[in-house]
């Protein structure tokens, strides 16, 4: 978990993930666009506090945490008045469509599964910042 060293004028964004690999490349590819200040956390738990802490505009979590299920986070965050109104993007390499709508119904706000392309990433984080700055994104 890393927190913040400096006011940052941009969105923050949280990146959790327990793959190292995915992890970097969420992070390089997300701080490509210099208004966003990444924040990571590589567990579950990890991610919960830094969110609780920070309020970030959204979060990215990988579905496949070390420590635990990512719908038991997803519920945590969305139970909490803190961090409700978050939107967060799953990315998942289980691209069944039964698992992909599984996990809309659940919550997430976006579904996106590996291989994901950069474009797809930017698009669904775009429209989270979007919502959760009250502002409707129409493409």
């Amino acid at each position: 978990m890393n927190l913040p060293t400096a006011q940052s004028s941009g969105q923050t964004l949280l990146v959790i993930s327990s793959d190292r690999a995915n992890m970097q490349l969420m992070t390089q590819l997300l701080a490509m666009r210099s208004e966003f200040l990444v924040l990571t956390a590589t567990n579950g738990l990890d991610g919960i506090q830094l969110a609780m802490v920070v309020q970030p505009a959204a979060v990215v979590m990988d579905t496949g945490l070390s420590d635990t299920r990512a719908e038991a986070v997803l519920k945590i965050l969305k139970e909490h008045p803190r961090t409700s109104m978050i939107p967060i993007i799953a990315v998942s390499s289980d691209a069944q469509a039964s698992q992909v709508l599984a996990g809309l119904k659940v919550g997430f706000y976006r579904y996106l599964t590996k291989p994901y392309k950069l474009l797809n990433l930017l698009e669904a984080v775009d429209d989270a910042l979007g919502y959760s700055l009250g502002i409707s994104v129409v493409s």
